[in-house]
């Protein structure tokens, strides 16, 4: 296929057209207002936000995700979404506007991958800097360079993971629910499209300067900060927006098609863990976004909401952490309905406590609205509301201890295989049950104070993240590499890359743990202490080894879809539907109507079956 008719092609002269149109009208505008066009910052910021704004929107309308609203609005007909040509190769569809879920599941997961590879790039360089006491390589003239690569490091992994969650979400969610699609499948491929320019605008703020203000944009440094950190606010609200109406396409899914017989108490627990998450971002993303807008308007016109003397920089963390807080749980919660997944397979046993399992999901995601200013210990919030705080962290142990509980009760007495997406779930465990051990310390304020901006907090988040997604995320391709692919991986470099992440991230984490512990303050480029040396370069170390897994990882996707082995119907000899059809499934999922007629994991019971294809075809229902 020629290039110029690629949609990635087309966006992208989209997007260039529309900035350049952007800039040129914004100037045009400060030049009749008697403003100044170039040479100071207020000038440069102006123009570059409308630029940044007619870009995404240049880059959709070049993309092809606006063409049939625009169809609409003219009183035309629109037809049935866009699926490509099933005759035609199937490579440039992943490159094009395409309203399929699986087409945009595996969209979705290869930018999630890239992203966290720009991100951990970024890691990896400012941890050689770290390595040794001293500056190495960021000369004290060029301090900012390492706020730059800790702040934008950052907020790519997390994109990076949303990106993840919503790969997971958009491939499995119809398939396993039996549905032959996404309930709006062309407001789910525009969700995919305005992610793109949301990274490449977070990546461009490298370009323009950087960000020297934390992954967290706290004011009043967000407010007075470069040009880049404007790229950086536009870039997270432009991804919020795509974050929300995929919640919207997910909710509606989930709820109005399921197959007969999937009543609630029936389905998958990865579809209960992508409900609380969905919710969750439906409801909480609009705060973030807000809250990154409120900066931009103090910026661009001078509405004080967070200035120290007229506003209330502490207004701005109440905003920021009632998302960010249960944004953890949007990477958290899916990862763990992976383990809940996947454990029982190779455990050939029933998943312990179904009902208790499904319903901790959702009470996390509750009480998780509940505990965001346990970020706030240190900002001076008085006695009642942090004993309020803490009370209420406490309690989101419970509902993760019913997952844990359950887990080694499943495995107990189990019939164990140690296949490769099993490997990742139970490293997923060890990983995520350290980061929750770890987190009672900060849960209470007495205990926070000390800790709260040293690498303890650091090594914590890591195992929340990596526990509780990343692994679970590893995991899952893994898992359903087979399905989306018709291909078996490589077990042997799957292998070596489970034991070099595991083995990488603990030596990564543990000194981290260690320094934390005797004071190492974070976000610091150098240190005076003599002894962190080590365990710096221990931690750095452990980096690298992380760094070359995720290349063998990405290797061993490419080579075994270009050389695998076929692979067999059912592999893992799962009982969710999605193996009852194809491998690769066909465009519609099913030809026939698949029906659930028993308990989804009822593993070594004699004659449980969970679903079955009706009579009837897929079309006749």
């Amino acid at each position: 296929m020629p290039i110029h008719r690629l949609g990635l092609f087309r966006a992208t002269v989209g997007a260039v057209i529309g900035a350049i149109s952007g800039a040129a009208f914004a100037m045009a505008v400060r030049a009749l207002l008697g403003w100044s066009v170039w040479g100071t910052p207020e000038a440069t910021e102006g123009w570059s936000a409308v630029a940044a704004v007619f870009g995404t929107i240049g880059w959709m309308i070049g993309a092809g995700a606006m063409t049939d609203w625009w169809s609409w609005m003219r009183g035309a007909q629109s037809g049935e979404p866009d699926h490509g040509d099933p005759h035609a190769p199937q490579w440039p569809r992943y490159f094009n506007y395409d309203s399929n879920h699986k087409v945009i599941g595996i969209q979705y997961a290869v930018t999630a991958v890239l992203t966290l590879l720009i991100g951990g790039a970024m890691a990896l360089t400012f941890r050689l800097e770290l390595a040794q006491q001293g500056i190495q390589f960021f000369t004290q003239g060029r301090g900012d360079t390492y706020n730059a690569l800790i702040s934008l490091h950052g907020m790519i992994m997390i994109a990076g993971n949303l990106m993840g969650v919503a790969a997971l979400g958009n491939y499995l969610i119809p398939l396993m629910v039996g549905a032959p699609d996404m309930a709006f499948p062309r407001l789910n491929a525009f969700s995919y499209w305005i992610s793109m320019p949301a990274v490449i605008l977070l990546v461009t703020a490298w370009l323009v300067g950087g960000v020297d203000h934390g992954w967290t944009a706290y004011p009043p440094l967000s407010t007075r900060s470069g040009l880049g950190s404007q790229f950086f606010l536009l870039a997270i609200f432009i991804f919020g927006f795509g974050s929300i109406v995929g919640s919207i396409n997910f909710l509606v899914t989930i709820f109005r098609l399921r197959v007969p017989g999937m009543s609630l108490f029936r389905m998958p627990i990865f579809i209960w863990g992508m409900l609380a998450t969905s919710l969750i971002q439906f409801i909480a993303t609009q705060f973030i976004a807000m809250s990154f807008l409120m900066v931009l308007f103090q910026r661009w016109i001078g509405l004080n909401f967070f200035d120290s003397m007229q506003g209330n920089v502490v207004y701005y963390q109440h905003i920021f952490w009632f998302y960010s807080h249960p944004a953890v749980y949007v990477f958290v919660l899916p990862g763990l309905g992976v383990i809940s997944e996947i454990l029982p397979v190779f455990a050939r046993k029933p998943l312990f406590g179904y009902r208790w399992v499904a319903l901790s999901s959702m009470f996390i995601a509750i009480v998780g609205f509940l505990v965001w200013a346990h970020h706030m210990f240190t900002t001076n919030l008085g006695g009642t509301l942090n004993t309020l705080f803490s009370v209420t962290t406490a309690l989101v142990a419970v509902p993760t201890g019913v997952k844990f509980f359950s887990w080694i009760a499943t495995l107990w007495e189990g019939k164990i295989s140690f296949e490769v997406p099993m490997l990742f779930v139970l490293g997923a465990f060890v990983v995520f049950l350290i980061g929750g051990l770890s987190g009672p310390p900060n849960a209470y304020y007495v205990a926070d104070q000390p800790l709260h901006d040293t690498y303890w907090v650091v090594a914590h988040f890591h195992h929340t993240m990596f526990g509780g997604f990343i692994f679970p995320f590893i995991a899952a391709v893994y898992f359903w590499f087979p399905k989306a692919t018709g291909k078996m991986f490589s077990k042997g470099w799957g292998q070596l890359q489970f034991w070099l992440i595991f083995i990488g991230f603990h030596m990564k984490t543990f000194p981290m743990f260690l320094i934390g512990l005797q004071g190492m303050r974070r976000r610091i480029v150098d240190y005076s202490e003599p002894g962190f040396g080590t365990y710096q370069l221990i931690t750095t170390i452990g980096a690298y080894l992380i760094g070359i897994s995720f290349l063998i990882f990405v290797y061993n996707m490419w080579i075994s879809v270009r050389k695998g082995a076929p692979a067999p119907a059912n592999p893992w000899g799962s009982r969710s539907i999605e193996w009852l059809t194809s491998s690769p499934p066909i465009d519609q999922n099913y030809a026939r109507l698949p029906i659930v007629v028993g308990e989804p994991y009822d593993y070594g019971l004699p004659g449980a079956v969970y679903a079955q294809y009706s009579t009837a075809g897929a079309g006749d229902d």
